[in-house]
């Protein structure tokens, strides 16, 4: 028994041993690779800023764009350049949820926003040049939010000191550039602006135009095979930075000079792909959507659409119920101010009906899935107009015209199948004339309803009057 006993502490220590040595291969083993971990030469940079009325839209895109160059995998870091007032939680969230690198920066003062020709929205934009002082990084690719990746484009990373794309035959586009952070040139820049260099827009756009005004004299970028970095600038091709009105005219992408990689969407500002009604009349909306689908996700938005919901579908039940009672409001034909009344009341139904139309494209959530945002303007305009047609005693299919109307229009644009953007737009032309004439006569006939319902004195009766007590005529 004294060997057996021997042997089993034999054993235990050497169970023991193997365990600390496993423990000790483990831990070199996990330190070896922070030890290796790679250390980003290069960058994707964008910016955020305060003081708009689309500041938290902005955030989205941001957010949306950051992700998109996560699941890209692309081999660089991700980088937000945002202002000292952007809020913590916004921070915090891209930092910790997106996997972003927030440099907090102090708003460059814009010396141009006294000029005539000066948009107070690009107020900020001239935050951009804080990219040229990322000196940690060989080189920075700085985008705007509204970009739209279609693949990656690290490549990018291979040009010289500055490249940029000209979507403008003469003025290149700063939504995508490539950089060489320099602390010389940035402080340059910085000079300049305190010196007034000329600007002609007072934003971002005019003053690197101004400042690479050479630009359009180099060479066109090829990455080199080698996987050497470029000196000097040389102009990137179009399909670095295609603009989606490209997209419109064509219905497709390809673009001979490729490569097809990164969409912009400089366009008309309440078109962003990121605004719920921006499809169908853009096609490109719902391509942005399935990209924020698959990366950020809609969980911020979803309560606010759930309470909507249930307070439209209350709307409809509450005045389909209670429409015996909020159909008594007429006057006699007697008064006075009958013609006055008259025109109060059309004035009030005709607003209420335009309202009814309106009223969802301002308080649905701008940034949900378009398919949602549709779902649930219809559903509203359905309830709100619903209030009208029981309150004025209206013929519900000529009110409800506009809203078919508008779901035909839908489905026109929706269509997939056209072979470019000029059919297209030829059969939005071709179904909106034809929708003409019965969008006319649907109004022509809810007037005319409505003169009726007023004439027919079932509507405020005279106060000075008082309804005689259950009962009298059966006394007298």
């Amino acid at each position: 028994m004294g060997w057996s006993g021997e042997r089993r502490r034999y054993v235990v220590t050497i169970f023991r041993v193997l365990l600390v040595l496993m423990a000790v291969v483990q831990t070199t083993a996990f330190q070896g690779v922070k030890l290796k971990k790679k250390e980003h030469r290069n960058a994707y940079a964008t910016m955020m800023y305060m003081g708009t009325p689309r500041d938290y839209e902005f955030y989205v895109a941001t957010r949306v764009l950051i992700r998109s160059l996560v699941k890209l995998q692309v081999d660089a870091d991700l980088i937000v350049i945002a202002s000292l007032d952007v809020p913590l939680r916004w921070v915090r969230a891209l930092e910790e949820e997106d996997g972003a690198k927030v440099v907090r920066v102090e708003n460059l003062n814009n010396p141009y926003k006294g000029q005539e020709n000066f948009d107070k929205r690009f107020k900020l934009t001239l935050n951009k040049l804080y990219a040229w002082s990322l000196v940690d990084y060989d080189r920075v690719v700085m985008l705007d939010a509204d970009n739209l990746f279609l693949q990656k484009t690290d490549e990018l990373f291979q040009c010289g000191q500055f490249c940029a794309v000209f979507i403008n035959p003469c003025i290149f586009h700063t939504g995508l550039f490539v950089l060489q952070p320099s602390q010389e040139v940035f402080k340059d820049m910085v000079h300049q602006l305190e010196t007034g260099k000329e600007n002609p827009d007072g934003a971002d756009q005019g003053f690197i135009g101004a400042y690479f005004p050479d630009l359009l004299d180099q060479p066109m970028f090829h990455p080199p095979l080698n996987g050497s970095n470029l000196d000097g600038q040389y102009r990137l091709p179009l399909g670095y930075q295609m603009d989606a009105s490209y997209y419109y005219l064509r219905l497709r992408w390809r673009v001979p000079c490729g490569p097809n990689s990164v969409i912009t969407f400089p366009g008309a500002l309440w078109l962003k792909p990121w605004y719920w009604w921006s499809w169908p009349v853009l096609p490109l909306g719902i391509q942005w959507h399935e990209n924020r689908r698959q990366t950020l996700g809609y969980a911020a938005e979803m309560p606010i659409i759930i309470v909507q919901s249930i307070i439209f579908l209350g709307i409809l039940a509450m005045t389909h119920l209670a429409r015996p009672s909020i159909s008594k409001l007429c006057y006699r034909n007697s008064d006075k101010t009958t013609s006055l009344i008259q025109t109060g009341l059309k004035f009030i139904a005709i607003w209420s009906i335009l309202a009814a139309y309106i009223v969802p494209f301002a308080i649905i959530p701008r940034t949900i899935h378009p398919l949602v945002g549709w779902t649930l303007y219809f559903l509203g305009s359905t309830a709100l107009s619903s209030i009208a047609i029981n309150s004025f005693l209206l013929p519900a299919i000529q009110v409800f015209v506009p809203l078919v109307g508008i779901f035909g229009s839908l489905l026109v644009m929706a269509y997939p199948w056209y072979p470019n953007g000029v059919v297209r737009a030829l059969a939005v032309f071709g179904y909106a004339f034809c929708y003409a004439p019965i969008a006319w006569g649907s109004v022509g006939k809810v007037m005319a309803r409505l003169q009726v319902s007023l004439e027919r004195e079932q509507f405020l009766p005279k106060l000075a009057e008082s309804s005689p007590p259950s009962g009298f005529n059966k006394l007298y």
